[in-house]
């Protein structure tokens, strides 16, 4: 277990499908996915009124799309911005498009083809009208948001900053609740440190985060994730150190904190972290880093 205390806050004010004004600008209404993985559901934010945004419409179950076109009655979808294409954030776009209307913006995703054996579920269907990159802004209602690239926990993932309220939505990156999966292979451990430093640098005051509740000191907050990241791989160099040379070793010494059946999740974060290792020389294996391979400390 790391030692770092990270705040983390589980209490949240919501009901399924009823929408809920979260700030003058923002309308949040949660999705029934909860999960080991997702928190309560996934956060589904409606940005503006009259002429709207939607970031992250969710999964594409009925209740929670029903709701949304409920919630919307009267008012103009403009756009449907996705942070980043798993399910649990981006297959609600096409049902949700074709009740509302809306043009579809996301990001492109590094691999090119499908990866058998990956713990997280892609939207490999995502199509958007307009791909975004770092640092487009999207004009809305009296409202821009900017997209902020956070690579890491995907290699599409984007923040967005809401400039009129200096608030940022940080998908699955920064969460309130938990700490984020980085899983190999469009998951990696170096784009998502250099991704904690991008946050680090801005000046958002809050964070509305893709599942669990709000981050209201988003700076110490993130100084701390980063933390439990160095603090988790010195740890993972002691057990190579004391003779463990598999991640599924590792994984049992270090997540004895967590049910068994969270593993396989741990040892695809541990794997993103050994792959950083070997990349800045502090530990090495024979072939390329992957769940079967063994691990030694690299020697100094």
């Amino acid at each position: 277990m790391s030692n770092v205390k990270i705040p983390f806050a589980k209490t949240m004010d919501f009901k399924y499908g009823e929408i809920k004004q979260i700030s003058p600008m923002v309308r949040r209404i949660v999705a029934r996915n909860p999960s080991n993985f997702t928190c309560y559901g996934t956060n589904t934010y409606i940005i503006g009124h009259s002429k709207v945004s939607i970031i992250d419409p969710g999964p594409a179950l009925d209740e929670h799309i029903r709701a949304l076109a409920i919630a919307l009655k009267g008012e103009e979808v403009e756009n449907i911005v996705v942070t980043h294409t798993h399910n649990d954030h981006s297959s609600g776009v096409k049902p949700l498009v074709n009740l509302v209307g809306g043009k579809i913006w996301g990001a492109k995703l590094k691999l090119a083809s499908k990866i058998e054996n990956r713990e997280e579920s892609i939207d490999w269907d995502f199509s958007p009208d307009h791909e975004i990159i770092n640092g487009m802004k999207i004009s809305g209602n009296r409202y821009t948001l900017e997209a902020v690239h956070t690579p890491g926990h995907m290699s599409n993932h984007m923040c967005f900053s809401l400039k009129e309220e200096n608030i940022l939505f940080t998908g699955d990156h920064i969460m309130g609740w938990n700490t984020t999966i980085i899983s190999p292979p469009d998951g990696n451990m170096r784009d998502y440190f250099e991704s904690l430093e991008t946050c680090l640098a801005r000046t958002e005051v809050k964070y509305w985060p893709a599942h669990g509740p709000e981050i209201s000191n988003p700076r110490p907050f993130t100084r701390a994730y980063r933390n439990h990241r160095r603090i988790r791989e010195g740890q993972i160099l002691r057990c190579l150190d004391n003779g463990l040379t598999s991640i599924q070793e590792v994984v049992a010494a270090l997540y004895t904190h967590i049910p068994i059946q969270l593993h396989k999740a741990a040892e695809r974060s541990v794997l993103a972290h050994m792959e950083h290792l070997v990349e800045t020389g502090r530990a090495y294996c024979e072939d390329a880093p992957k769940l079967s391979a063994k691990f030694r400390k690299a020697r100094k």
